[in-house]
């Protein structure tokens, strides 16, 4: 698997380059211990700035990806300028007959391929905070699997259509497929390419590659560590061409118990207190749907206990 991490290069009019592919790197799940301690360098100077990065020989196979892509565009919806089909494929898979006719012939094996490669990412996350590989699973983080498809249609006039408004998920990490036309954007601050503030910046597809992207329950838990960067997805500004995505949201579904920051990663006698305050998934979505999707300050905020 190969990783990089989404960055940008500000110009000084306020135009925005391509985001740059940093160093690529190579690790295996057995290999050298060198490899291993330069991927989760990588995955952790990403966790901890853009919250974004895109995944290359990933282990979910291409033509699962593509057939993804091309199954939601067989959906040919058009009554509006974004269709969305939610479902849910963990921990309670739904029957074949369930599934629309399109996804029955791929859904499960990629769905299968994403979980792999999810479960590999919490253990990459947990050693970046300094924790035992698996003591993000030991929490139930992987737990569940949405996965959202979302097809757009050739927008005639973009310009007066909106697209998906900026947002955070309110999920522990999300797992993003989208085709070569693209859209998604993403809310980053200057300071590593100087001249302060934020800047909205395309993340142009790779091909090949998945986006991988920190949810609000990882910043949590992590205590802030982690970035859960907001980001949005504009209008399709094809005229004659469908865009598709496929979003895999990775979280604990409907479990009970409370998450807060990990106390490893918080000393609160000393210079590292708890950020914020333990909460329930049901308490969590709850505001999030009390909110909406897109608020006037970050939806964590909320749950802090220092500013």
């Amino acid at each position: 698997m190969s990783i990089t991490k989404v960055a940008v290069a500000v110009a000084a009019n306020g135009g925005y380059d391509r985001p740059q592919e940093l160093q690529a790197f190579d690790d295996t799940k057995a290999g050298v211990k060198g490899l291993r301690e330069e991927v989760v360098a990588q995955v952790r100077a990403a966790a901890e700035t853009a919250g974004f990065f895109q995944v290359v020989n990933h282990g979910v196979p291409g033509d699962a990806m593509a057939a993804m892509v091309a199954a939601v565009a067989r959906r040919k919806m058009r009554r509006s300028w974004r269709d969305t089909i939610f479902l849910d494929m963990e921990p309670e898979p739904p029957q074949p007959e369930e599934l629309p006719e399109a996804l029955r012939g791929v859904m499960f094996e990629y769905v299968g391929a994403v979980r792999k490669l999810s479960a590999w990412l919490f253990e990459l996350l947990s050693e970046s905070l300094g924790l035992a590989g698996d003591r993000l699973a030991e929490m139930g983080c992987g737990e569940s699997l949405k996965v959202a498809c979302n097809y757009y249609p050739p927008c005639p006039e973009p310009h007066l259509t909106l697209g998906n408004t900026k947002h955070t998920d309110p999920t522990f990490l999300t797992v993003l497929l989208q085709d070569a036309v693209g859209g998604l954007q993403v809310l980053l601050d200057h300071g590593a390419a100087g001249g302060g503030g934020k800047a909205w910046v395309n993340v142009p597809p790779v091909p090949g590659a998945l986006i991988i992207n920190i949810g609000d329950l990882l910043q949590l838990v992590s205590n802030g560590r982690f970035k859960s960067v907001e980001h949005r997805v504009l209008a399709n500004q094809s005229v004659d061409t469908a865009r598709v995505s496929v979003a895999s949201f990775v979280d604990v579904g409907r479990s009970k118990r409370q998450y807060g920051p990990i106390e490893e990663l918080t000393s609160p006698d000393g210079g590292n207190p708890p950020i914020y305050r333990s909460v329930t998934v049901e308490e969590f979505i709850a505001h999030f749907y009390r909110k909406g999707s897109e608020q006037s300050r970050p939806r964590l905020d909320y749950f802090k206990l220092v500013e």
